[in-house]
């Protein structure tokens, strides 16, 4: 009997048939996954001007974690189960991010987002009237730093209630240079500014097969600071010659700037789907802000007051202000598919705001310990803006691969605005906007290989709010692709602007022309050779008419600005052994333009990549960044850059 169990197969002892192989167990999910890009950066040192680079390309040396993209799945996990971090460009470059999506399914998702954004803008040849003497100081420059932090928290993100909860903080820190402006004078002087905002925001998402409904409502609150201040130096501003047989110079000045505010917003949207050949979609936001500001400012030296024919010596001002902003603004579209080859397309859009304050100044003037003026103003002012468009779009499949679209957009609006600080002969006319557009465009598809898209937009000019606002234009873009092998892809892009305003007085003209091409080859899928080429002509026009305010007659701005640029990148596959195959990649970028302010820019480039095992990857690559102006030859700059670093798969 034991003989005969002992023979028995252990398949039908346990109740499974011998017939049936044997399944393998299914792979596990690896629960650390990603990969890892760090190196180290070197510079050779910056030729020519350094502040200019700094504008331009602003990149620092040093160890840099290049990129980061790291993955934790761990189904079993009791507090979550999914775990994403990204990073990219960390280690003193001038932009930086991070994010962080952890959650359990079904349960919850936490995300956290931060951007660090550097900003330097101390071009010499920029606001600089004082250029012509040989001072180059830009006027208006700035050295800061934005960060930005978004934290939201989902509940059941995978149920049709989903209710969340979210934070954002924005806030910005920096320095720079800007001008005190006292009558006949300005005097650049340091800055410092600051602001920060905090957004709390909270709602629920409904969704459904057939429909979707968004509500969310929160409120920020908002302080922006800015501080003007003088060194020690006397500061003789841009004008240098006498005014009425006086100097005028700037001994101590000091302007501070602060603003606090809070607003409450609440906003909804749906999109219902009542027909299979029909659907609606829309938004509403409404919000209030309410600010107060606190402004300060004293100087002291020799100035002139064109008012009083007279020079004082100091000046002492305090205003106060506050203002509220009810804010609304809404949309709604529709899509009506009556044939299975036409589909209508409606849109509407409106957003309207009342900008209520009240003011009140205090300005005196001193001649030495004489008062010389005191004034104090009050004034109430209002701005009313209300914008509306309304578009209807119409596309038909003409055929197979074909499809055209027409329609029209007409926009309207009005305004109410204070009284302009300088007051012209003559009435003004009441801000009004409107604007009648006719839209046309298409696409054409045959097979995999020939993709075509045209949009085409004109209007014939009505009213508009600004003058270098779209008044008489015509906007047209053109967009090819097509796939000649399946290893050769050929794009060409076209794009043209041309707006006028023949309004007397006015009379703007402006043409923004850019042409592109393109080409890739990957012959093989890639494995020995890729080719990447483009090529960009690109040409800009702007003449327009403006009123000096010192002398009010009228003066021509004249822009021109044409263009070469091009990307050329050839990557090439080296012999290897094994899983050890080299690649080189050589190439560059660069753009070339006449004009107003003619500018050469080059960037070539060369890099090695070298794996080693299955994960691993080693790289080293340099550039040269070098760019010339031959008006401006004082603001060029050079400069070599090395990189080495390890690419690690996880």
């Amino acid at each position: 009997m034991k003989r005969l169990l002992w023979s028995i197969p252990l398949s039908l002892l346990l109740g499974q048939d011998p017939t049936q192989e044997k399944q393998p167990a299914p792979a596990r999910e690896q629960p650390l996954s990603g990969q890892l890009d760090f190196g180290y950066r070197v510079l050779s040192g910056v030729g020519g001007d350094f502040q200019t680079y700094r504008s331009v390309v602003n990149l620092g040396e040093g160890p840099k974690l290049f990129g980061l993209d790291a993955a934790w799945v761990d189904p079993s996990g009791r507090l979550f189960d999914r775990m994403d971090l990204r990073m990219n460009s960390w280690g003193g470059d001038p932009y930086n991010t991070a994010r962080l999506d952890i959650g359990r399914s079904h349960a919850w998702r936490f995300t956290a987002d931060y951007r660090n954004i550097q900003y330097f803008n101390f071009l010499p040849s920029f606001a600089d009237p004082t250029i012509e003497r040989g001072v180059l100081l830009n006027q208006r420059a700035l050295d800061s730093y934005r960060r930005a932090t978004d934290l939201e928290l989902t509940l059941l993100p995978d149920r049709r209630i989903v209710p969340y909860v979210a934070y954002s903080r924005n806030s910005s820190r920096g320095r720079g240079v800007t001008t005190f402006v006292l009558d006949a004078n300005e005097y650049p002087v340091p800055h410092m500014l600051r602001d920060h905002s905090d957004n709390v925001r909270g709602g629920v998402r409904l969704e459904w097969p057939r429909w979707q409904l968004h509500l969310e409502g929160g409120g920020i609150t908002y302080h922006i600071d800015q501080q003007v201040y003088t060194g020690p130096d006397r500061n003789f501003g841009n004008i240098l010659r006498p005014i009425l047989g006086q100097s005028l110079f700037l001994d101590r000045g000091n302007q501070s700037l602060d603003i606090r505010g809070s607003s409450r917003f609440a906003r909804g949207s749906f999109r219902w789907t009542p027909a299979g050949w029909a659907d609606l979609a829309g938004q509403f936001q409404f919000s209030q802000p309410d600010n107060r500001t606190r402004y300060e400012q004293n100087n002291s030296g020799n100035f002139v007051n064109f008012a009083l024919l007279r020079f004082y010596t100091a000046e002492l001002i305090s205003a106060e202000a506050r203002a509220r902003q009810p804010h609304s603004s809404a949309s709604l579209g529709v899509e009506l598919r009556p044939l299975r080859r036409v589909r209508i397309v409606e849109n509407w859009l409106t957003d309207r705001l009342h900008d209520a304050g009240f003011a009140l100044l205090t300005d005196r003037l001193f001649a030495g310990e004489r008062t010389l003026d005191a004034r104090t103003l009050a004034a109430a002012e209002k701005l009313v803006l209300n914008y509306n468009q309304q578009e209807l779009a119409i596309l038909v499949e003409a055929a197979r691969g074909l499809t055209l679209r027409a329609g029209h957009r007409f926009v309207w609006g009005d305004a109410a605005t204070p009284s302009p600080l300088i007051v012209l002969p003559g009435p003004l006319p009441k801000p009004e906007l409107r604007r009648h557009v006719a839209l046309a465009g298409g696409s054409f598809l045959a097979g995999r290989r020939l993709r075509i898209n045209a949009d085409l937009e004109a209007s014939p000019g009505d009213r508009s709010y600004f003058r270098t606002s779209l008044h008489q234009y015509q906007r047209g873009k053109v967009r090819a692709r097509y796939q000649i092998h399946q290893s050769l892809l050929f794009t060409a892009n076209f794009s043209v602007l041309n707006n006028q305003n023949p309004t007397p007085g006015i009379a703007y003209d402006f043409l923004s022309r850019q042409n592109s091409t393109g080409l890739q080859w990957t012959p093989g899928g890639g494995k020995w050779l890729n080719l990447l080429a483009e090529y960009t002509r690109f040409t800009l026009r702007s003449d327009l008419t403006y009123r000096d305010p010192a002398t009010l007659r009228s003066e021509l701005s004249a822009y021109r600005d044409n263009g070469h640029a091009g990307t050329g990148l050839l990557e090439v596959g080296l012999p290897g052994r094994g899983v050890v195959l080299p690649r080189i990649t050589l190439g560059g970028s660069l753009v070339a333009s006449t004009g107003t302010r003619p500018a050469r820019y080059y960037q070539p480039t060369g890099r090695l990549v070298i794996p080693f095992g299955r994960y691993g990857q080693w790289y080293g690559e340099w550039r040269w960044y070098a760019l010339t102006q031959p008006l401006y030859l004082y603001e060029g700059f050079r400069n070599h850059q090395f990189v080495t670093g390890l690419r690690l798969t996880m």
